[in-house]
């Protein structure tokens, strides 16, 4: 009978007759809603997964189920609609799911329902259910486990981003308390071991510097607080304010940094380096003073300390965990310290910089013999320069300087990886924006603008709502969340050049020039001519260590953050609202090697027209008249040299070096790695990239002007207008040179004197000669910044050796491209011409120039009679200048053109930033350089051209006026300059606008 049962087929329940029970289980129900079916809560993955049970039915009629087991009732008809409602009650009552039972997917029970826990030839109930059970049932299920696996996303990005968080918060708060453990450990290695470690040039002198400077800062500590009040000086309140072991790293580290980065003649001027250990002292001592009262308890702390730290600690805690940092970081700003002021700030410099030169020295290397005395000389000398304020000039100048011994410069440029670096870039996106000093990093000072001391800026700023400036605020918020990782191939490709000695793709030769010997004999001309060599080499050395100090320092961050998955850049703007990243080293405003050595975090395919845009940006990074040709010109370009790019890629330091005869070689060589990385895939628009491919405007300062005037042809000269290939407004002025200098020669030198310089110029007059100034006219470049610019170019070419001759021949070079200017670009040199007359107006009434940017930021001029303020300290009477109250008109007059069409091109980047960051881009801008990936190109390209036609559909000139007359309801105003006829339309079908 057992036998029987077990070999059949079909079920037998519960003396139910078989027939009726098969009739009831094909009896297919109408299906209940899915939302009905897979209502449930979802538990993310870390809480305790709870099997789902499916019972099997028992053959025996005498068989119990268990808890989680069917019960199946005697009624034949009911039976089935009670099994699906168990069914589905089972699955809503469950915690959580999981894709797997006993280690068998699911799918597998599904369908395998035999032979499980060793009921094998037993069938399961449910499978003999209407297929539209298996499918609600998957189709729920995959919506279950997308969403927890969501969850779980959430869940290990979270942990994920606090711990960066913690990292940065520890890199902005504790670096200096690092660098004093570092110094304790070395000075106790070197007592145990009684020999002092092998350690880097810098790293060997200050660990010299580091005691007996310690000791020097401890004692005037113990001596200022042992005096009376009347007789303390003036620094004694904050000198004791930090450690001495912690005042004395800042020190060491922040002049050694001001001589890497500033020195002339290897001197740094002591108002400079007072205040700049001033600021760094008072910054650390708010950083400090909220980590002693936030820490755990010390052992001296009375009860009343302890609970108010606790309570602190608490408060800060609570807030932290509702992810209110701002209010937390309010406590920072809560410790009852006052801003120190320059004057504070400048006499404790001033001591702790006297101090430093007291115990500061260098050792000359010993001789083989052994047997000399071992010399010892101070690192640093206090002594005053006297400099004339221009040469020929009987008015002089006399300030003191801190002097550098030259056996302290002679090591440093190779060692300043190991100096601390402040600001660097980010592990965490930055805190947004919302106000002057709220924003950025998450503990360093921010400052939305580099006001450069500027009280009116200041206040201006302070004054605006988040409201009035929430567009500026996004668009910084928007480059800020870019983010950006550490190209390593690139990276180990500058490693090698830069190890090799340099003077390659850029890079600065690391030996210095050969200063010329001093000859035997007295013959003044012989002895002339030494001293001008002699001073040219010593200058070309400062510039060469100057500039291997700023390699160093570049590639030391980037040493720090190539193991990281990605960093990020807080921006802040200038005074006239220009973005800019607020690390100074290693970013993408920088050098070719800087942007060479950057890409985007995020990659993205190339997709269809990738590709095609990877192309063209490798032409225009090459460069060498390229980038002036159509699109198509410079595809084949590329097509030409596809084996040099290949080869560069893959063979970039040994092999033919294709790459290092591009104008930015290193950018060159990350679209030759990644463009061949494409060409070799069987699916190159698959591929993913990392690069960010440029899109430059063409002389954007004319392109704003033009915008301005609608001068047709001033639109069609700077690429307003579509074209079949890119006008280039460089060639156009170097053509009306060429002309003008033509003319000249021809005419009679001894009436015409510059016809003699003309001869001489008239071969050598192109495109790059005139460049510079062409570019930086419509900034506002004077007549004596055009004669320096050309006389530069004039200096690479060679042809004019003979310094009278060159000079002579760069300040006529220098009028005739003005002049060609002049003719070319009239309706520019209109709308200059009446914002300098409006500024002027506004200036004679000693009012500084203002407006207000399309976006809302407000801009002040800041260019004031400066007011000398002395303060007597224990090294000098410093002379620090303050802003004072009269207005130089002359400044006011000529920065206002420049600075207002930056205001303008910072506006368009501004927007087009929003713009790119809703359409789903990453995107960075490089003031008239926008970057997004190669298959964003078509969409961000679509965005900037609507912006721009947005911006200048604006009255803009009509609205400064406006605004002039309301804040200065006294003084007249000329009438804005006629407008041409030019429809900006034109400018979303060009192109070439950007390109």
């Amino acid at each position: 009978m057992a036998s029987a049962a077990a070999a059949s087929p079909s079920l037998s329940l519960n003396k139910t007759p078989p027939f009726k029970h098969q009739t009831s289980l094909t009896t297919w129900l109408k299906p209940p809603s899915s939302s009905a079916l897979f209502r449930r809560k979802i538990i993310p993955l870390s809480s305790p997964v709870k099997r789902l049970s499916l019972p099997p039915i028992s053959a025996s009629s005498s068989s119990s189920s268990s808890s989680t087991s069917l019960s199946v009732t005697e009624k034949p008809t009911s039976n089935s609609v009670h099994f699906h409602g168990n069914l589905i009650e089972s699955f809503e009552n469950q915690d959580s799911f999981a894709g797997t039972i006993n280690g068998t997917s699911l799918i597998d029970e599904l369908e395998n329902p035999v032979q499980r826990n060793g009921l094998s030839g037993r069938r399961r109930l449910f499978m003999q259910d209407p297929p539209w059970i298996s499918a609600l049932f998957l189709k729920g299920l995959s919506k279950m486990v997308d969403q927890t696996l969501k969850i779980e996303r959430k869940d290990i990005d979270k942990r994920k981003f606090d711990s960066l968080r913690r990292r940065q918060v520890k890199e902005e708060t504790e670096a200096w308390e690092r660098m004093v453990d570092e110094y304790r450990d070395l000075e106790k290695e070197m007592c145990e071991k009684n020999l002092a470690p092998n350690l880097p040039y810098v790293k060997h002198m200050f660990l010299g510097w580091f005691q007996p400077l310690k000791d020097v800062i401890e004692r005037e500590q113990k001596l200022q607080k042992n005096k009376s009040k009347k007789v303390r000086a003036a620094y004694a309140p904050h000198i004791e304010l930090l450690p001495a072991d912690k005042m004395a790293v800042i020190v060491m580290h922040k002049m050694m940094g001001l001589v890497m980065s500033g020195h002339e003649d290897g001197c740094i001027q002591v108002v400079q380096a007072a205040v700049s250990i001033g600021i760094a002292i008072e910054q650390e001592v708010r950083i400090h003073n909220f980590l002693k009262r936030t820490r755990k308890s010390n052992e001296g702390d009375s009860q009343e300390e302890l609970k108010e730290k606790q309570l602190l600690r608490k408060r800060v805690n609570s807030l932290i965990r509702r992810k209110r940092m701002i209010d937390a970081l309010k406590v920072v700003k809560c410790e009852g310290i006052k801003p120190w002021g320059r004057a504070t700030q400048a006499k404790l410099g001033s001591r702790l910089l006297e101090l430093l030169i007291e115990t500061a020295y260098v050792q000359p290397p010993l001789t083989q013999s052994g047997d000399s005395i071992p010399e010892f000389r101070p690192a640093f000398r206090h002594k005053f320069k006297t400099v004339t304020k221009y040469p020929g000039s009987k008015l002089v100048r006399r300030y003191g300087v801190i002097e550098c011994d030259s056996l302290l410069l002679a090591g440093l440029d190779k060692s300043a990886k190991h100096m601390l670096i402040p600001y660097v870039p980010m592990l965490v996106p930055p805190k947004r924006w919302k106000g002057y000093d709220k924003g950025g990093y998450l503990f360093l000072p921010s400052y939305i603008m580099r006001t450069h001391g500027s009280k009116k800026q200041q206040d201006a700023l302070r004054d605006i709502s988040s409201k009035t400036a929430h567009r500026v605020f996004e668009a910084l918020d928007t480059l800020g969340n870019t983010k950006w990782r550490v190209n390593r191939k690139i990276l180990d490709v500058v490693e090698k050049l830069w190890a090799d000695g340099g003077n390659i793709a850029g890079l600065v030769n690391r030996e210095d020039v050969p200063i010329p010997e001093k000859p035997t004999s007295e013959d003044p001309e012989e002895m002339q001519s030494w001293k001008w060599s002699a001073r040219k080499a010593n200058k070309i050395n400062r510039e060469r260590h100057s500039l291997r100090c700023d390699v160093e320092l570049k590639l030391s961050v980037a040493r720090k953050m190539k193991d990281e998955e990605g960093f990020y850049y807080p921006h802040n703007v200038d005074f006239r609202g220009r973005a800019y990243p607020m690390h100074p080293h290693l970013n993408h405003l920088s050098s070719d090697l800087c942007r060479g050595t950057l890409e985007f975090a995020e990659g993205r395919p190339l997709g269809k027209q990738g590709l095609y845009w990877l192309k063209i940006h490798l032409a225009n990074l090459f460069a060498g008249g390229v980038e002036k040709l159509s699109h198509d010109g410079r595809l084949a370009f590329v097509e030409n040299h596809l084996d040099d790019i290949m080869e560069s890629a893959e063979n970039p330091v040994h092999g033919k070096r294709w790459w290092l005869k591009a104008e930015d070689p290193f950018q060159c060589l990350a679209a030759c790695v990644i463009l061949t990385q494409a060409l070799k895939s069987p699916s190159p628009s698959s591929v993913i990239s990392h690069l960010p491919i440029h899109q430059d405007g063409s002389c954007n300062g004319l392109q704003h002007y033009a915008a301005l005037g609608r001068d047709s042809f001033e639109a069609a000269a700077v690429n307003l207008v579509a074209g079949e290939k890119p006008a280039d407004v460089y060639s156009e002025i170097s053509l009306r040179v060429h002309e003008i200098m033509k003319k000249d020669s021809n005419k009679d030198p001894e009436s015409n004197p510059t016809a003699a310089l003309a001869k001489i110029l008239i071969n050598q007059v192109d495109r790059k000669l005139v460049k510079q100034t062409v570019m930086t006219s419509v900034y506002g470049v004077t007549y004596v910044g055009a004669r320096e610019q050309i006389k530069r170019r004039l200096e690479e070419k060679g042809v004019i050796t003979d310094e009278r001759m060159l000079f002579a021949a760069a300040c006529y070079s220098a009028k005739v491209t003005l002049a060609a200017l002049g003719e070319i670009f009239e309706a520019a040199r209109a709308i200059m011409s009446w914002l300098g007359d409006c500024a002027k107006i506004i200036a004679s009434d000693n009012h500084p120039v203002r407006w207000i940017t399309p976006l809302g930021l407000p801009v002040v001029q800041p260019y004031c009679r400066s007011e000398r303020h002395l303060i007597r300290t224990s090294l000098q009477v410093l002379a620090l200048q303050r802003e004072g109250n009269t207005v130089d008109v002359r400044k006011q007059r000529t920065a206002f053109p420049p600075n207002f069409v930056h205001s303008l091109d910072g506006t368009h980047m501004m927007m087009t930033a929003v713009a790119c960051r809703e359409a789903g881009l990453n995107f960075a801008g490089v003031h008239d350089s926008y970057w997004t990936h190669a298959c964003d190109v078509d969409t961000m390209n679509r965005i900037l051209r609507e912006k721009f036609v947005e911006l200048y559909n604006t009255p803009i000139l009509e609205d400064l006026l406006q605004s002039f007359q309301e804040s200065y309801p006294n003084l007249v105003f000329p009438p804005v300059p006629k407008r041409g006829n030019f429809d900006l339309k034109e400018v979303l079908r060009s192109q070439y606008f950007f390109n």
